[in-house]
This record gives structure tokens, C-alpha cells and sequence, in this order.
């Protein structure tokens, strides 16, 4: 009997004959044959274990047994001793995955064992095996970085030319959202000129009409302080769900808006002032990214504040009257998360971290 006729006897017997349920060990090597048999005919390009049912897929090995026990002794020496800071010096671990492994660590006491960080939150199987990769082979990162280099112009729009983004003193980097517009005026150097937000009520409320931006945008520009460029975060809003259509066209609108206002000499000139930075590139430089989803970087500012006072070389440099004021800014008692004031920020780092990347390649 062929495989397809076997596969059909067992539904049918699903339906009263064989009474055998399709996970019995019994009829699991017909039905993995059946299904590696069917994915040859379809041509696929890979067998993509998300479409095989849970209890046929083959299990992965323990994290522990990947490594040799000098190879794990020496890794979790490093996930149980390293300060937040020294986490966070991982690409892999930056933002809300290194504080997440101190709280691990402070509940529940020191890793005995890999496969224990599949326990932290934001941990799957494969962040936990590059994190452990890399705390052994820390420079093979850097190799791929000398190989392939990430260039700035890929997520900025319209392209400029590398040597005049590398030439630019400072940035006001600009987030927009529903209810707010936030700026930060960062130099080369990531010192902090200026670091505010506008609360916009008249947005989203009735129809769109062009004197109520005009007036809130306007008020925005005026208070914005003169640099080389002004980047503005690009929403990748998806245009095929309705429902998100009104706040597409909000953002679009803002968006035209400061493009239009802050490219004062435009026509005489010709030379663009005004780009947009991709909001997927920074949840990806600061490892954001949970899936296809951005998450806060609200912990990842309070983090570099805190640096600023701590650290002698701190990765960006806060005016230390200002400090305070910030943090108390941020203070979780807040009804409402600054999330469009902390992206600002993030933004300007993201800007300037991969331009020096490339300066050094």
C-alpha cells in the first residue's frame, strides 16, 4: 500500500475504524514520511518545523549540551558576576534583556545551568545560544562586522552621502506620535544639547484640518534648535489594516508637515536637511526587537541616565545638573509612558553609533 493510501486509512480510522490517535507512535513514522513526502512534491524551500503539529517535532537539544563544562563554567561565570553594565556591553543583552537576567539572578539566585535562561523573559532557544557563543568567542562578531559592514544610508531617506552624514556636528532627531512630538539635540560626541516634548492636544480629534497642524507643528519647529539634520523616525504602519489607516494618515501628515517647515532654503538650495530613519532599524540596533514587534526603550534611557552619573565614560553624556530632572521625568508613577521622548534619544545614538561603526571599517 502506498504512503498517501496509509495516511488516508489512519483519518479514516480517526473517524471510527482504526481508532488509533494521530500522535500514537504507531502511525507517527507514517505520518512524518507522509509529510516529508508531501513537502518534495510542493517544491518547498525548507521544512518549516512551525507547520508540523507540537508532538511530531523533534525536540532540541539542552543548551548545556552544546558546550563542554569548561565552556559552560566559563559562561555562567560571566551571566552570574557581570554588572548590568557589562551585560549591556552585548549587543545581544542590550536594553530590557540585561536587566531581565539581573532580576532572574536577584528571584531566583545564580544560573546553575544553561538551559536556565530559557527562563529569563525575552529568552528563546536561539538568543540564549548566540549569548552563550559570544561570551566565548567575543571577537567572531567583530570578524563578521569587518566583512560586513551595516551602512547608515540603508535606513535613511532620501540618500545622503556618507561623508557629509559623518560630517555633521549634531542632529535634532524628531519622534511624532498621537498625542506628542518629542526632539533631541545631540552632537557628535553624544553629549545632550536638548532633550524635550510638545504635548499636541489638538491631534486626532475630528477631521484633519490643515490649520490645526499648521498651528501645532509650527509652535513644534520654533522651539527646535538649529543642527546639521533633523532626522524623523519613519512608522512602518502596515496600509493593509483599516483600522490603523486614520493614524497612518496622522503620521504621514505630521511627517510632510516637518519636512515642509524645516526645510526653510530647500528651494534655493536644493540640498536635503530634513530624513527619515526607519523605527525597525532602531529596535534592531538596541535589540528591541521581540519577533516583528518593537518593545519600550524607556528602561534602556534610564539605564544610560544612570551610566551617565556612574561610569566615567559613559555611552552618552547627560549635563549633570539635568539628570535628575530626567529621571523624575520618567518616573513609572506617570499615567502615561514617554515613550516618543525616550525614542528621540534613542534615535540620535542609533544615528551616531553606526556612523562611527562605519568610520571604523
Amino acid at each position: 500500500m502506498s504512503v498517501k493510501g496509509l495516511v488516508g486509512l489512519i483519518q479514516r480510522g480517526r473517524k471510527g475504524f482504526l481508532q488509533l490517535p494521530l500522535g500514537s507512535s504507531r502511525l507517527q513514522p507514517l505520518y512524518l514520511l507522509w509529510c516529508q513526502k508531501s513537502t518534495s512534491v510542493a517544491q518547498h524551500d525548507s521544512a518549516d518545523s512551525s507547520s508540523v503539529p507540537e508532538n511530531f517535532r523533534e525536540p532540541k537539544p539542552s543548551i548545556d549540551d552544546l558546550y563542554s563544562s569548561e565552556q559552560k563554567s566559563a559562561v555562567l561565570q560571566q551571566l552570574n558576576l557581570a554588572t548590568v553594565e557589562e551585560l549591556s556591553a552585548m549587543k545581544l543583552l542590550r536594553g530590557r534583556k540585561s536587566i531581565n537576567v539581573i532580576e532572574y539572578r536577584n528571584k531566583h539566585g545564580p544560573f546553575q545551568d544553561l538551559q536556565s535562561l530559557l527562563g529569563v523573559p525575552l529568552f528563546q532557544y536561539k538568543t540564549a545560544v548566540k549569548v552563550c557563543d559570544f561570551i566565548l568567542n567575543p571577537l567572531a562578531k567583530e570578524e563578521r562586522k569587518e566583512r560586513k559592514t551595516v551602512s547608515i544610508t540603508k535606513f535613511i531617506k532620501p540618500e545622503i552621502e556618507s561623508e557629509k552624514l559623518k560630517s555633521a556636528n549634531s542632529i535634532v532627531s524628531v519622534v511624532f506620535g498621537t498625542r506628542r512630538i518629542a526632539w533631541a539635540h545631540v552632537n557628535r560626541h553624544l553629549t545632550i544639547h536638548d532633550w524635550q516634548q510638545h504635548d499636541c492636544t489638538m491631534f486626532m480629534k475630528g477631521t484633519y484640518m490643515p490649520s490645526v497642524y499648521l498651528e501645532e507643528i509650527s509652535s513644534v519647529v520654533s522651539r527646535l534648535p538649529e543642527a546639521d539634520f533633523y532626522v524623523l523616525e519613519k512608522n512602518g504602519l502596515s496600509v493593509l489594516n483599516a483600522n490603523l489607516f486614520p493614524v497612518m494618515l496622522h503620521l504621514r501628515t505630521v511627517e510632510a508637515m516637518l519636512y515642509a517647515l524645516l526645510h526653510k532654503a530647500f528651494a534655493e538650495e536644493g540640498q536635503h536637511k530634513v530624513l527619515s530613519m526607519a523605527r525597525i532599524f532602531l529596535g534592531k540596533h538596541f535589540g528591541l526587537m521581540v519577533g516583528e514587534s518593537r518593545t519600550s526603550g524607556i528602561d534602556l534611557v534610564k539605564q544610560l541616565l544612570l551610566e551617565s552619573v556612574t561610569l566615567a565614560e559613559p555611552r552618552v553624556n547627560f549635563p549633570r545638573e539635568t539628570v535628575v530632572s530626567y529621571q523624575n521625568l520618567l518616573s513609572a508613577n506617570k499615567p502615561r509612558r514617554d515613550e516618543e521622548l525616550c525614542d528621540s534619544l534613542l534615535q540620535a545614538v542609533a544615528f551616531y553609533e553606526i556612523l562611527t561603526m562605519n568610520n571604523n571599517t
